[in-house]
């Protein structure tokens, strides 16, 4: 136990607190009634204010009827919030409020100015400086100061209504006010609309005379430079010059398809004449009429000439006879096909006369329609300007009617309606007398409770020794360890839930029986034994023959790898020396590579010391008593690179009220960590049960292998532990000594 935990080593005795107020009902019972009768009177008595409320709808009041053409409430931007808040502020302005209060005549009432019946208190405070004069506030801005403490403007959530509030001792007069104050809002809002469209009809008016002017001479520079530049429309909205140069292209398209067709039929008769083939294929010669009757007359002769072949040779007259007619034939159907060719040739003469022609006229209307379209674009400009202004004028002349016609009737619809007129109250908002003596006694009750309870804490008359306290006084801090294990033991039999922490005739350790005791609180023969385990051992005694057949540090901790173990538990009968085995198989499995935390669960501090070479760091006390987090009670070993969580400074029996959190520690630190070596000391299989998870190997170090160690393995196997090694410091350096190869302190 530490010096600092010696002063927190008490309890509130809450049946001692809370009989404090059974003691003192009297006291407060009587100053309840007191404050309560107080309250009750200075209701009873004060001036009774009523609250009346007028309501407003924000939103556009135009009919569709009077509404300008061509516009719709859909066009107009609806007030968001931001907007309703603006119109709120408005309402409260000092211009609506200067009006109402003209129009009540506020300023001779004395609620709104108090110079007209200001009381004797009022003029003593005002004389010894303890309130401003109110003379000195002009009347106008005193009886302002006095409607703004009344009034209040709020929004209503979620919708586009504004509430107004006035508070008076005239229930009459705050629904005036609150009446009148909606009023001056609405006629406000509509002279602002009577204004704006009279300036509107003052701008518009100069302006559309303006634009007269400017649409004729627009107009006119239009149709001066139409006659100017003799610009004609044809069809189409396009000038002559360019229709025409249309109509000739399509025309000369036309001739140039003629006459490549009748090129074409020429040659085509030509080659069948001069290759001296059938003219048959020909559309041209199959579309002569002469042609057709003589290929019918030929086909007839030589319908004779086959007949006849039958009775008749070939030299009989009449076959030679049909046979010349048959020659004259052929020589009229080819004389009738160079006709033909002549005819198609003379009307591809005539049609590349023709497209010659097409084609001069064709580049005299390009000419003509390059300049008519230069001459178009400047009459689009002129046409353009004068449509520009010709529609500025229309529409301003639209505005200025509707404008000028609201004005003339004086029509200007507001965006807002008085949906609810404020009402004569009938009962007083303020005060409530019932609630207000409700609150008091509740207040003065309370408060008297807490303050009784509190006077009890303060004088001590609540307070007693706390049920785990150990020490009285700073000199008990070192008490021999003698002294010490009987109140642990008594301790423990206040405390049932800690059972399985019970002491051993052997020693001490957190598994077993009590949480660590820091070094200041250590026995001055074991701190005496502790640092000349620490130091440096010069020779070390043989390996003695065990029958127990205990293994070595390197095999335990090849077992450790081999098996994949991530905790492992180390028992030490025989005490503080024999927890040397812990911190060896620790260094030799962080040697290999993994990643190793020695937790030290012994009450002296034996394995952590030699790896630290202090026993002030905080350990796991601290964490088990919420003074330190992981961070801080994780250290690296000055010799090696395992890490290692020592005993820690805390109060060791807070520590001890919070042991049910070991398992969740463990398996925090086996998830974070390849192997988690936890040093016991002489604790038993019970005690340890809380340590043990999956992949758990024990251990039990051991010195010598005398019946005090057999006992301890006995009871370990009987007690669900039969793959329990044995494993000896014996023959191996001591932990506190740098060996070549480790990481030194330096």
């Amino acid at each position: 136990m530490s010096v600092q935990s010696a002063a927190a080593d008490v309890d509130v005795d809450l049946r001692q607190l809370f009989a404090s107020l059974a003691r003192n009902w009297l006291r407060i019972v009587l100053v309840t009634l007191v404050v309560t009768g107080l309250a009750f009177a200075l209701a009873w008595l004060a001036t009774p204010y009523y609250k009346a409320t007028a309501k407003l709808e924000i939103g556009s009041r135009e009919s569709e009827y009077t509404r300008p053409p061509g516009t719709n409430d859909d066009e107009k931007p609806i007030l968001d919030e931001q907007g309703v808040a603006t119109q709120v502020q408005i309402i409260s302005s000092p211009d609506i409020l200067k009006q109402v209060a003209n129009k009540l005549n506020l300023d001779k009432l004395p609620e709104f100015d108090e110079t007209l019946k200001m009381s004797a208190l009022g003029r003593v405070l005002v004389l010894v400086g303890l309130k401003s004069d109110p003379f000195d506030i002009p009347p106008e801005e005193r009886v302002l100061n006095a409607m703004h403490d009344k009034l209040n403007v709020y929004a209503v959530e979620k919708t586009r209504a504004i509430a107004i509030e006035f508070a008076s001792k005239d229930p009459k007069l705050a629904a005036a006010i609150a009446n009148g104050i909606a009023d001056a809002y609405i006629a406000s809002k509509s002279d602002a609309k009577l204004e704006s469209n009279a300036a509107a009809t003052d701008f518009l008016a100069p302006e559309i005379a303006d634009l007269q002017n400017r649409v004729k001479d627009a107009e006119a520079k239009v149709a001066a430079f139409r006659a100017q530049s003799d610009l004609l429309m044809g069809g189409n909205n396009a000038v002559l010059p360019t229709q025409q140069l249309a109509e000739l292209s399509s025309e000369l398209s036309r001739v140039r398809a003629s006459r490549a067709a009748a090129e074409a039929s020429a040659e085509s008769v030509r080659r069948a004449l001069q290759n001296g083939g059938s003219l048959d294929s020909v559309p041209e010669v199959l579309s002569s009429e002469l042609i057709q009757r003589l290929r019918e007359r030929q086909v007839e002769l030589r319908a004779n000439i086959a007949d006849l072949s039958t009775t008749l040779l070939d030299n009989h007259p009449r076959i030679r006879a049909l046979k010349s007619q048959l020659a004259d034939l052929d020589g009229q159907i080819r004389n009738e096909a160079q006709k033909i060719i002549r005819g198609l040739s003379a009307q591809a003469q005539t049609a590349k006369a023709r497209e010659d022609q097409l084609i001069a006229d064709v580049n005299t209307l390009k000419a003509a329609a390059a300049r008519a379209g230069e001459q178009q674009v400047q009459l689009d400009a002129l046409q353009r300007d004068a449509n520009v202004q010709r529609q500025q004028l229309e529409s301003y002349m639209a505005s200025y009617n509707a404008v000028a016609s609201r004005k003339d009737r004086r029509y200007s619809p507001v965006a807002a309606n008085l949906i609810a007129r404020a009402q004569v109250p009938s009962q007083p908002y303020f005060p409530k007398i019932g609630p207000i003596t409700g609150a008091a006694a509740a207040a003065s009750l309370l408060l008297m409770a807490i303050g009784t309870l509190l006077g009890e804490l303060f004088s001590g008359r609540a307070m007693r020794p706390a049920a785990g306290a150990r020490f009285t006084d700073i000199e008990q801090v070192a008490m021999p360890a003698a002294r010490v294990e009987p109140m642990i033991a008594e301790a423990h039999d206040e405390d049932r839930a800690f059972a399985p922490y019970e002491d051993t005739a052997a020693g001490h350790s957190i598994a077993e029986a009590e949480l660590p005791r820091p070094a200041e609180s250590e026995p001055a023969e074991d701190r005496a034994a502790a640092m000349e385990a620490s130091k440096p051992r010069e020779s070390m005694p043989e390996p003695r023959q065990s029958r127990l057949g205990e293994m070595d540090v390197e095999k335990a901790a090849e077992k450790l790898i081999a098996s994949g173990a991530a905790r492992a538990i180390f028992v030490s009968p025989e005490g503080d020396e024999a927890a040397a085995s812990a911190v060896l198989v620790a260094r030799e499995v962080s040697d290999a590579g993994l990643r190793v935390l020695l937790l030290d669960l012994t009450a002296s501090g034996a394995a952590s010391r030699p790896m630290l070479d202090s026993s002030l760091f905080p350990g796991i006390t601290n964490l088990l008593a919420s003074e330190a987090q992981f961070s801080d009670v994780i250290h690296p070993d000055l010799y090696s690179d395992a890490h290692v969580i020592p005993v820690g400074t805390a109060d060791p029996v807070r520590a001890m009220r919070a042991a049910d959190r070991l398992p969740i520690i463990m398996q925090s630190l086996t998830t974070a960590y390849d192997l988690v070596v936890v040093e016991c000391g002489p604790a038993d299989a019970q005690a340890i049960s809380r340590l043990v998870g999956d992949g758990t190997e024990v251990f039990l170090s051991m010195l010598e292998a005398d019946d005090q160690v057999t006992q301890a393995a006995v009871k370990l196997i009987e007690n669900g532990y039969p793959n329990l090694m044995l494993v000896t410091p014996i023959g191996h350096e001591p932990p506190g000594t740098p060996v070549p190869g480790r990481r030194s302190a330096a």
